[in-house]
């Protein structure tokens, strides 16, 4: 049964390339999306974000959490964070990056600074936490997934659904965990 969908998907796929593409090319008038800068020149999503961040007080928020003296205490120091700034700065590729994903991330950071006020007693205990036991939450997050696909049948699609929703959780978390634990033991050496 699983090789004649998957030979069917193939037909189907090859099919497509010789359908008729429509040679109408869409125009959109730039005036639909609304002005994107003031009268000065500041970006408006930037200019509102940062006026939320100052009516919501979060760096008096994240100075009486004690974020920064905990940081301080792990070993995190601002002149450990300036290799990876010179590491953006020689990898232009990063930069490109993080420019392309702009909108996207404007329209995230709001709720960004809502929950962040929450997440300060996190970040704090998160930063005392060694880089080798969040290691190996990543190892655990992979073999959970592991798990999940081993001991979970594939007889149903609820059972094929929950496999992938494991696996499609436990990844993301795993790669987070070493990409966090690469930084934290970076910048606690």
């Amino acid at each position: 049964m699983k090789i004649t969908a998957l030979l069917f998907a193939l037909l189907c796929s090859y099919s497509a390339a010789f359908a008729p593409v429509s040679q109408q090319r869409a125009t959109t008038s730039l005036n639909v999306y609304g002005a994107e800068v003031d009268s000065v020149g500041n970006n408006i999503k930037v200019k509102n974000l940062l006026e939320k961040v100052e009516s919501e007080r979060l760096l008096s928020k994240v100075a009486a959490s004690g974020l920064l003296s905990k940081a301080q205490k792990a070993g995190i120091t601002l002149s450990k964070l300036e290799p990876l700034l010179s590491l953006a700065a020689e990898n232009p590729d990063i930069l490109i990056l993080v420019e392309a994903s702009g909108p996207e991330l404007l329209a995230i950071l709001p709720s960004v600074v809502d929950l962040a006020p929450g997440a300060l007693p996190l970040l704090g205990a998160a930063v005392g936490i060694p880089p080798a036991l969040i290691s190996a939450a990543g190892l655990g997050a992979l073999a959970a997934a592991a798990g999940a696909v081993v001991t979970i049948p594939d007889d149903t699609v609820t059972n094929v659904a929950i496999q992938t929703l494991a696996v499609g959780l436990a990844v993301p978390v795993a790669g987070a965990s070493f990409i966090g634990s690469a930084l934290l033991g970076k910048l606690t050496k």
